[in-house]
């Protein structure tokens, strides 16, 4: 029976999606015995204390978040395998829990350009692995599409400015970026923080400015006023393979370690996000049209029939706007609803299609592959199992 001490914060959702995939690995091939410490304590003893702790319990394995620092080789010096959440930056010598930061923010920056926007900021730390990697994929991917990125710079804010909803740096900054602007922040905290400064300065949510988080906790994006969106995140298969990895190094130690990526899933779509960013009203008004009726088997030509505009007019003010061609817009948008669908329902494909308004479940099963690589079946087990 291993014992397995877990350093990590249990109040977030992230961290509490992790805490299921660990104790699911523990039900089907322990059992484990777990022990956690307060997170307040372990800064307070630092790493001899937990050195001295794990040897003291005769500890088996640790799961943490732990500082990067060269006195974390005391723990591996010792023969504790151990697994580090990457919460600030990337260890080199054991492996990370750590995640899909780049492909987060490219999925945020297409999901914003099928918006229609063309003002694009973040909100995050550049001092921090996620949030830069996040901001990284997020600019690579608009600067590919022809646009900038503007950026907070929380170092220049005292951190009181930043959640004490006064006028403040962060609400200065939020009056003085174009609007209407998608801003991405690096989690669902500070998304938080930005609808409620929004709200304090009076500015409007989606109107002016479209906010979208990462992490999808539930509490959190609720919270927010008004609902924030966000990217799930696939935390709950992360822990489940990390409880894998660190059962492999009990048994065989360190050689052949490797990180654990935990990958963005879909975009989880609330009141925050919940626009089309467009100035031309026969645009805005064919996206809407779309989005409302693309769970049935919707067809260009029914689009084009919707606005008072020759279908070459109506398909080259589109593209300009959207950056995709109507039919193309339709089948990505197909896709991450047969997606979402796929993740959150336990409907058969054929039901899915069906419900869709597709006859032949055989052809999106096909179209599936070519987008995601892999078969509807084998994405939901991927990303489901065990749940």
């Amino acid at each position: 029976m291993n014992k397995i001490i877990l350093l990590i914060d249990f109040a977030e959702e992230y961290s509490k999606q992790l805490l299921k995939g660990i104790t699911r690995y523990s039900k089907e091939y322990g059992p484990w015995v777990f022990c956690r410490m307060p997170l307040f304590h372990r800064e307070t003893i630092g790493i001899d204390g937990i050195l001295e702790w794990a040897t003291e319990w005769e500890a088996n394995g640790i799961i943490g978040q732990l500082y990067n620092g060269k006195d974390i080789d005391k723990i591996v010096q010792a023969g504790i395998p151990l697994i580090a959440q990457d919460f600030q930056e990337r260890f080199d010598t054991i492996p990370n829990i750590t995640g899909g930061y780049r492909e987060a923010g490219i999925m945020a920056a297409e999901y914003f350009l099928k918006k229609g926007f063309k003002h694009f900021a973040f909100y995050g730390f550049q001092d921090i692995v996620w949030s830069r990697e996040r901001a990284q994929g997020f600019e690579e991917r608009l600067k590919k599409a022809g646009y900038p990125v503007q950026y907070f710079d929380h170092h220049r804010a005292e951190s009181g400015d930043l959640w004490y909803y006064k006028p403040s740096s962060l609400s200065k900054w939020l009056k003085s970026i174009p609007k209407p602007i998608a801003i991405l922040a690096c989690d669902d905290r500070q998304g938080q923080q930005i609808t409620e400064a929004c709200r304090h300065s009076g500015i409007h949510i989606p109107g002016e400015v479209a906010v979208l988080g990462v992490d999808n906790d539930e509490m959190l994006c609720e919270l927010s006023d008004p609902p924030l969106s966000s990217i799930a995140l696939n935390a709950e298969q992360g822990g489940y393979d990390s409880a894998k990895l660190l059962d492999h190094m009990i048994r065989h130690g360190m050689s052949g370690y490797y990180d654990i990526i935990v990958k963005p899933i879909q975009i989880v779509t609330r009141q925050s996000t919940d626009i089309y960013a467009t100035n031309d009203d026969h645009i805005a008004s064919t996206l809407k049209y779309i989005h409302q009726n693309i769970e049935r088997n919707l067809q260009v030509d029914e689009v084009v029939r919707q606005v008072p505009l020759s279908r070459r007019s109506l398909e080259q003010r589109f593209q300009r706007i959207t950056g995709y061609p109507i039919y193309k817009y339709i089948y990505n948008l197909r896709m991450e609803k047969f997606t979402q669908k796929l993740l959150e329902t336990d409907q058969t494909v054929f039901e899915i299609a069906l419900d869709m308004g597709l006859n032949d479940s055989k052809n999106i099963a096909r179209q599936f592959r070519q987008v995601k690589g892999c078969t509807p079946i084998e994405y939901r087990n991927k990303y489901l199992a065990g749940k």
